[in-house]
């Protein structure tokens, strides 16, 4: 079978239709990679301690225990086809109100777990949650890391209620509010850099 641009392009000489068969290849190569980045999967950097020891940031920032930030990896598709879930690692934009509250370098994209799902109440008491009065199980929280702070949040129909895995140190759904479903990007599945931490999520 003849190649295609050796059809449309007979008349040109081949050298340049050999060019043009190259060029084509890597820009639709690029097409493609940036397609599936836009609205498959994409990657993201963790910059901060908010969600230690679960996704690591690099010293020597505040917090931080690895040489290297964690690299995940959010499906972006995931959220078109069911409704998030409690104790997710999700990736999502910021309200413009947590200018107010984070240091956050003007990132307008944070990663943390979700916590509270629309109507419920979230309250944290002495560094324990709890949602409709029933206490979280929190495997993933290390002791040294709980706070013992204390607040009640409603979560709004349509909003979730984030927080970091360091509550010591995560600015998050305490200070700022809820998140609207329309700015949740992903749930990220797995960290792929560095090579030591690649896991599933």
């Amino acid at each position: 079978m003849k190649n295609p641009i050796d059809r449309l392009f007979r008349r040109l000489p081949k050298p340049l239709r050999v060019l043009l068969d190259w060029t084509l290849t890597i820009v639709g190569a690029i097409a493609i990679v940036l397609a599936i980045k836009a609205w498959v999967v994409n990657p993201y950097r963790i910059p901060t301690s908010s969600m230690e020891p679960t996704l690591h940031c690099a010293r020597p920032s505040p917090g931080c225990e690895a040489g290297f930030s964690d690299r995940v990896l959010a499906d972006r598709v995931i959220y078109h086809f069911r409704s998030p879930h409690r104790g997710e690692i999700v990736v999502f934009k910021t309200p413009k109100r947590t200018r107010q509250f984070c240091d956050s370098s003007g990132s307008s994209v944070f990663v943390k777990r979700l916590i509270g799902l629309p109507g419920e109440t979230v309250s944290e008491k002495r560094g324990y949650v709890y949602i409709n009065g029933k206490k979280l199980i929190e495997t993933y929280i290390q002791p040294s890391r709980r706070d013992v702070l204390s607040g009640t949040w409603h979560v709004p129909k349509g909003e979730y209620f984030f927080m970091g895995d360091n509550r010591n140190n995560s600015c998050d759904s305490r200070d700022w509010g809820s998140v609207p479903r329309g700015n949740l990007i992903g749930k990220v599945f797995m960290t792929y850099w560095p090579p030591t931490r690649i896991s599933f999520h």
